[in-house]
């Protein structure tokens, strides 16, 4: 038959968020066929879409040297610059990607990694070549006060109050995953009086009561630069607090959301290390959006200068043509002199390439071997 092959190719579309109108699908699946039963049977067991995409990045080379496309956008140019083959990932599949979806929806629980388009979902919901996958939870709904101009997340003024039974639901669905390293992480929520804190602490310490082994990261708010707010999560028995400056200091108050400050950011990151010296920082920086290596590079002096341990910078990619424009398509060799420079200056761990993000797989698998020789030593 060939309808079950129609019915998987529009679900493949419709995750690529191409429109596929339903009564699309009617006249296909009720329309007879005119094929005779050997093309049918062919066509049946043939490949899928997700074989074509597969094979068409597996083998593509991540240098830039043959690259004949245009990597940066003058100065005045409406036009989008064309996704380098650096960029270019498979679409996600595998029976442990599909298991977590299926559980995050039963328990009415986001991601980030969906709700903001991250392109490496696929290897850390499947697992990817270390075997264990990571999802990072998105708490407190899927609705931010604030208005960043490079985020695809619903926002809203005042969304809906956050599920009082998230905390326990999120640790339930952690603790039935296996995880040893997990990824909170929460919109902005200026609207509650203690933006949220409380309730990231509440989920860290209901994970921690079901299994004291997992390794907690928090990538969190800046909570208006409340130290005490900071203080509640250091404090809450995670293993990672993380939060992102995003981008150099001059494009801050173009590309975040007016509440959002540098400075702000540095604080944040450096009352966290105060408040408990044992935790290991973290944040992030976009590249692409204009900035300069000078600026770039006094960014990671500002982070390092601020106690941070680990930092990761990745491409920016515009989720939408409502969002930024991609001022620049960085090279991965660029990427490479970044992780260098990020090395050189000191920092744990830097990881620093195209489709590198703020919770990157690779650098929680990292950071979860430096926390376990850190436990061992105490004991």
């Amino acid at each position: 038959m060939i309808r079950p092959k129609i019915s998987d190719s529009l679900a493949r579309l419709r995750f690529l968020d191409l429109e596929v109108p339903q009564t699309s699908f009617c006249r296909l699946a009720h329309t007879p066929s005119t094929l005779p039963d050997k093309i049918k049977k062919r066509i049946a067991e043939g490949p899928g879409l997700e074989h074509f995409i597969s094979e068409s990045t597996e083998n593509i080379n991540e240098s830039s040297e043959d690259y004949q496309g245009k990597l940066r956008r003058a100065k005045g140019d409406g036009d989008r610059l064309r996704l380098p083959p650096w960029l270019k990932t498979k679409i996600p599949t595998g029976q442990n990607f599909s298991r977590i979806k299926e559980q995050l929806r039963g328990l009415n629980l986001h991601t980030v990694c969906e709700e903001a388009r991250c392109p490496n979902i696929g290897e850390c919901w499947g697992g990817g070549k270390h075997g264990t996958a990571t999802a990072t939870i998105m708490l407190l709904g899927d609705t931010c006060t604030r208005g960043c101009r490079f985020c695809s997340v619903k926002t809203a003024r005042k969304p809906p109050p956050p599920d009082a039974n998230e905390p326990v639901n999120t640790a339930g669905a952690i603790a039935s995953w296996g995880l040893d390293y997990v990824v909170l992480t929460s919109v902005d929520r200026d609207d509650l009086e203690d933006g949220g804190s409380n309730h990231f602490a509440e989920t860290v310490r209901e994970i921690k009561r079901l299994n004291p082994e997992i390794l907690v990261e928090c990538l969190v708010p800046d909570f208006r630069g409340n130290q005490d707010h900071v203080k509640t999560i250091a404090l809450s028995g995670l293993d990672v607090f993380a939060h992102n400056i995003e981008t150099v200091e001059i494009l801050t108050p173009f590309v975040r959301d007016r509440r959002a400050h540098y400075r702000q950011s540095l604080t944040v990151l450096k009352g966290a290390k105060e408040a408990n010296p044992d935790l290991i920082t973290k944040s992030s920086i976009m590249l692409g959006l204009g900035e300069t290596d000078e600026q770039v590079q006094q960014t990671m002096k500002d982070l390092h200068d601020a106690g941070v341990d680990c930092v990761t910078l990745g491409q920016y990619m515009q989720p939408t043509k409502k969002h930024l424009m991609v001022v620049e398509y960085v090279t991965p060799e660029k990427f490479k002199h970044w992780e260098n420079i990020g090395n050189e200056m000191g920092f744990l761990y830097t990881a620093s390439g195209p489709l590198v993000r703020s919770s990157y797989k690779a650098g929680e698998f990292f950071i979860s071997s430096i926390l376990r020789k850190k436990r061992a030593m105490k004991e």
